[in-house]
């Protein structure tokens, strides 16, 4: 009980009595799961670690833990507790994770992103067992590049960055929404090949006027209304230039971000650091290109059609505009 209360204490090794260990090196390497191999450390390994004892005997090949981890995903019913399964999986062993979701990527997909993310997003502070990512609150105002320069990687390709005002089609959800950037850089990964160490997700925590979540004691964020305007402004470019100065060239992408700041932000930034928004831009491109295809094999133009948009979200007003500019006719 003393030891229990005194992981609580912020000098909580010093507290600890002199009989009790602290984690050896390879207790460290097996507890990391970006090096964790679970059972397929070698014997030599484990010699090597000093962690003969801590797993069980067995020596197994990666196929075998493909194979249990099948097994067990199976076993679940609901989407979501397949969610919580692959997050838990992912915080234990990266690399069982990532070959687990490469080996099923088709069937993998909409598990660790849409559509059962966007559940995950609502109870994301209910189900979360470790933080992943960077979070930067207004709080941090005027200290954020220390934040930033703490962050252990020495390279970061990517960063996908959100302040979960408009997450996909359910409103605010504050820091609730860090669930996105997260799916977004497994699929990154996943599907692209970019290493998860030099992938990065940020949430900007600038407050939620969403009431249910101020009023959830399992809420993550700041519990107050959403900061706007000029002190908005400058607490982002304290972060986005944070970033863009520890990782020079670092790719930034805007993701869920409300319409009253995502054009605006993309405006300011496009020729200042290496940046796009995913929601007007991406999504509006491929469905663009859905459009120009579909006109195609119809036989016409986009100038010979007219379009009703369902809807006014970033990347529904960007794709007017894109047809506009084609010469398509447009109801909103």
């Amino acid at each position: 009980a003393a030891i229990r209360a005194a992981m609580y204490d912020p000098n909580y090794n010093s507290l600890l009595p002199d009989t009790v260990q602290l984690d050896s090196a390879g207790l460290r390497v097996i507890r990391n799961p970006e090096h964790n191999c679970t059972m397929m450390f070698s014997h030599q390994g484990r010699e090597k670690l000093g962690i003969r004892g801590m797993l069980p005997p067995s020596v197994t090949s990666l196929e075998t833990e493909i194979a249990r981890t099948r097994m067990q995903f199976d076993r679940l019913e609901r989407p979501l507790d397949k969610y919580i399964f692959l997050m838990a999986l992912q915080d234990r062993d990266e690399t069982l994770f990532y070959r687990f979701v490469m080996d099923n990527v088709t069937e993998m997909m909409p598990f660790i992103y849409t559509p059962t993310v966007g559940e995950a997003c609502q109870k994301y502070g209910h189900i979360m067992q470790r933080s992943r990512g960077m979070y930067v609150s207004i709080e941090d105002k005027g200290s954020v590049e220390s934040i930033i320069k703490g962050w252990p990687a020495k390279q970061v390709d990517v960063v996908v960055v959100t302040d979960g005002e408009r997450i996909l089609g359910l409103g605010d959800l504050g820091t609730f929404g860090m669930g996105i950037p997260v799916g977004k850089l497994n699929l990154y990964t996943a599907c692209g090949g970019i290493h998860p160490s030099k992938c990065l997700p940020v949430t900007i925590d600038v407050g939620t006027n969403t009431k249910t979540l101020i009023d959830d004691p399992l809420y993550t964020g700041l519990k107050k209304p959403r900061v706007r305007d000029a002190e908005y402004d400058a607490f982002v470019d304290e972060v986005l230039m944070g970033l863009h100065n520890k990782y020079p060239g670092v790719l930034i992408q805007f993701e869920d971000f409300g319409n009253l700041n995502a054009f605006r932000l993309l405006e300011n930034y496009r020729n200042k650091i290496c940046t796009f928004n995913d929601d007007v831009q991406g999504t509006a491109s491929v469905a663009l290109g859905g459009l120009i295809e579909a006109v195609r094999i119809k036989g016409t133009g986009i100038k010979d059609e007219t379009f009703v948009f369902m809807g006014a979200g970033m990347s529904e007003c960007r794709e007017e505009g894109l047809v506009v500019v084609l010469g398509g006719g447009v109801f909103m």
